[in-house]
Order: C-alpha cells, then structure tokens, then sequence
C-alpha cells in the first residue's frame, strides 16, 4: 500500500518479477501473476479484510501503517 495512492482501496503485491494489484472490496486484480501464488494473495486479503481497509484509511490520513502479518 503507498501513500497518496488513487481510489478504489487496494494494494501491490509482488512475486519475482510479477506484480499485481488488488482491491480490498471485491479482490478485483490487475496485472499478472502465478496461478498458486495469486489464490495464495486472495485468501490472505480475506483473511485480513479489515485490517488492510484500516491502513488504506490511515495510509490517506498519512499515519503510519499497523504491520499486517504477510503470506508465508
């Protein structure tokens, strides 16, 4: 997630040399990404729906960003 970043809520993910975006509402995707690796990235935004909708709206007040725990 970047500061200043456009509407609609989302964040960057990346692997190797991909890299997608996802938005918090719905999980719309855009770009490319590994099958595995992108069911791997939606299940974790289910998992941490809330906390992500959190960031995006500090990330607009420009407060830090709570530490959400990544993918494993």
């Amino acid at each position: 997630m970047y500061y200043r970043d456009h509407a609609p809520p989302h964040f960057h993910a990346e692997y190797g040399d991909y890299e997608v975006t996802v938005t918090i509402e719905g999980g719309v995707v855009e770009g490319r990404f590994p099958r595995r690796a992108l069911q791997h990235v939606l299940e974790w935004l289910d998992m941490h729906h809330d906390e992500l909708k959190q960031n995006w709206t500090l990330a607009r007040e420009g407060e830090p960003l709570n530490s959400i725990e990544p993918l494993e």
